[in-house]
Parts: structure tokens; C-alpha cells; sequence
């Protein structure tokens, strides 16, 4: 079988689908990577995988070039002679689907983690588009030669809600693994020195940026020695990009360090004493679960995709979206209690060994990929 896994981001290929890739080119398929161009298509080519890049910008809303992605699709697809395309995030996920369909592709499996921008946001772009991108989902993603893979309950429930595929054709997997061989506690953890708290995501407002400064505003003026430490990249092709102007002033406050882009999360969580994800919505979040393997006491926000990493006061601290002061207390209240950040931080790291350790995820992905061999 060869298989066509198709992203947003090369990054989003290399950090989150680099092990899928691996262990279906050792179960012997084929693979064909696609994504915009980047620097990153050049580490995967030199895991030996075929990588090409598309003609694509994340942010055009331009129907012409839009219509000319989806042609350029359906030619790689039916040169190439694909028999399925697996897309990740929504537009890759519907573009893929469509060209697939055109190209007369058997099989098409659509990975969605979270409903990104058009669902989430309130502003008016994201408001007149989201009828539009309703029924090129529809369109897309449903279909006997169709799975869709969602991260979590809620957006089961959200997608059966609106009718955009039949709920036959849905599969659970959650999010795209961790190697908890890798990310491990560090031996003999103990704290020493100003307690060490972490912020690890793409520059979003909808990652909880404001709530994780204004937190860490409240915090400084109860006089808590506490350092922020803020990991990640700004985001340009995404409406909700954080200016990187706000994150430089956030930083000449000294409300928080800017560690930018971190290659060796494994060695950073290492540095750190908890690990924080105010988001707004997630499909699964990778950093929350890597850092849940690392043994850490999480605290993130009881919304869609993170209520499933953590049960509150169970393996981390669960906090209402939106809400910076309530993101200072639970902080505080680690803070203040070595032997609950050592509980919360053991109970994280066995959820993710039983729960979201990488070839769980993989075995669960592939086997969606064989209800089409059995059933050609």
C-alpha cells in the first residue's frame, strides 16, 4: 500500500507523525510526505523518506489558488498511483479528501485535532467562513472509502452534532503519541531554587498566552519567586498569532523568559518543576502528554482535548478557560506543595504509558488503514 501523509507544516510532519512514518515504512508501505516548504522537509529527506513540497499558503483564502492546490493534489496523487491519503488538520484534511475523490483514490483517512481557527474564533472572518468549510467537510470527509480520526470525545460529539460525517465511519485515537521511552522523569527529582514553570506552544491567543501572563503578573506581586519560562515559535500563517512584539514587551516586564523554538523538549522538561497549557480547545494536546511522560504536575484548562490528559487533582490541576487568576492559584498552590507536585507528576506518567504512548497510537492508526484491505 502506498500511503500519502499530507500536513499544514513540514514541522508538523517531522515532531508529530515522524514515528507513524517510520513504523509504516518498516511494516512495509510505502510513504510519500507532503507539506508546504520548510526547513524541516530537508531532516525528513534525510530519514530517507520522499518529501515534496506543495504549492500551499496557510492563510490564502483565494478561491483560484485554493481550486489550484486541490488540481495539483489530484495530479500527485493519480502520478504517484496513491492508495491512501491520510490529511492532518482541517484543510489539509478536506484538500487531500477532495483531490483524493477526484483522483479516484480508494482510501482516505482524515486526522483532525481540534477544530481550529474557523470554530474557535468569534471574529467575522472565522463566522462567514465556517458555513463554507461545513460542507466542504461534509463533502470531504464522509464516504465509505472515508475514516475520521478525532482526538477526543467532545469533537465526536461536536461532529455527529452537526451531520458532517456519519458516525460509522469516525475512529478515537488519542492525539499522535508520546515516546515514553524518551521523555522519562528525571532520576531523583527534587526541587532546587526559584520554582520553574512552563509554557510549551505555538504562539496562539488561543494557547492561553494572555491568562499565562496575566498569572504570571498576579504571582509577582504577591512576591512568589517564581520563573515563567515560555517555549515556542510565533505562528504568522494563523489568524491567531501572538505579535511577537507583545511576547519582547512581556519579556522586558521580566514577567517571563522567551525560550523561542526548543529542539530538546525531553532535556527542557528536565529543567522544569510543572508544566502549564491554558488553552481555549485542543484535539490532544503533544506537549501536555510529553510532558505527563516526563512526570510532571500539569496544570491546563477543563476544556475539549485537555480535560483528557488531565482529571483534576488526580494526575494535575484542572483550571476554567479564560481565566488568569484561577491559573495563579493553581500555580500557587504547586507552589506551595512539593509532595502534591511529586503525586500529580507520578499519576501523569503512568496515564501516559496506558494511555498515549506512541505505538499505541500507531497500531490503532494502522488498523484503521487495514478496514480498507479487508475490505477491498
Amino acid at each position: 500500500m502506498k500511503v500519502v501523509l499530507f500536513a499544514n507544516t513540514e514541522w508538523y510532519l517531522y515532531n508529530f507523525r515522524r514515528s507513524l512514518a517510520l513504523a509504516l515504512r518498516d511494516a512495509g508501505y510505502e510513504v510519500l510526505l507532503v507539506s508546504p516548504p520548510g526547513p524541516y522537509g530537508e531532516k525528513l529527506r534525510q530519514l530517507g523518506f520522499r518529501w515534496i513540497p506543495a504549492p500551499m499558503e496557510r492563510r490564502s483564502l483565494n478561491p483560484l489558488r485554493e481550486l489550484a492546490l486541490v488540481l495539483w493534489l489530484k495530479r500527485l496523487f493519480a502520478q504517484e498511483q496513491v492508495d491512501l491519503v491520510h490529511g492532518f488538520t482541517i484543510k489539509c484534511a478536506v484538500y487531500g479528501s477532495l483531490a483524493a475523490r477526484l483522483a479516484g483514490i480508494p482510501a482516505r483517512v482524515n486526522a483532525v485535532a481540534g477544530m481550529g481557527y474557523v470554530f474557535t474564533s468569534e471574529d467575522l472572518k472565522a463566522r462567514l467562513l465556517r458555513p463554507i468549510v461545513r460542507s466542504l467537510m461534509r463533502l470531504a470527509l464522509d464516504g465509505q472509502g472515508a475514516r475520521l480520526i478525532l482526538q477526543n470525545p467532545d469533537d465526536v460529539a461536536l461532529f455527529e452534532r452537526a451531520g458532517l460525517v456519519d458516525a460509522s465511519l469516525v475512529r478515537l485515537i488519542p492525539g499522535s503519541g508520546v515516546d515514553c521511552r524518551r521523555f522519562v522523569p528525571k532520576a531523583g527529582r527534587t526541587r532546587g531554587g526559584r520554582f520553574r514553570v512552563l509554557l510549551a506552544a505555538r504562539l496562539l491567543w488561543d494557547k492561553g498566552l494572555a491568562e499565562y501572563v496575566d498569572a504570571a503578573r498576579k504571582l509577582r506581586l504577591d512576591g512568589r519567586d517564581i520563573e515563567f519560562l515560555l517555549a515556542g515559535d510565533p505562528d504568522p500563517g494563523n489568524p491567531a498569532a501572538v505579535p511577537e512584539g507583545s511576547v519582547r514587551a512581556w519579556v522586558d516586564e521580566g514577567l517571563l523568559q522567551w525560550l523561542g523554538h526548543v529542539d530538546d523538549m525531553a532535556a527542557l522538561f528536565e529543567t522544569v518543576d510543572a508544566v502549564v497549557l491554558p488553552s481555549y480547545r485542543e484535539g490532544l494536546p503533544k506537549g501536555l502528554i510529553e510532558a505527563a511522560a516526563s512526570g510532571l504536575p500539569l496544570v491546563t484548562t477543563d476544556v475539549p482535548g485537555c480535560r483528557e490528559v488531565v482529571t483534576d487533582g488526580v494526575d494535575g490541576l484542572l483550571v476554567p478557560v479564560k481565566n488568569g487568576e484561577a491559573l495563579a492559584r493553581a500555580i500557587a498552590r504547586l507552589h506551595d506543595d512539593p509532595l502534591l507536585c511529586s503525586r500529580l507528576g507520578a499519576a501523569a506518567r503512568e496515564k501516559a504509558l496506558n494511555e498515549f504512548d506512541e505505538q499505541i497510537v500507531i497500531e490503532r492508526t494502522i488498523s484503521v488503514y487495514r478496514e480498507f484491505v479487508v475490505g477491498s
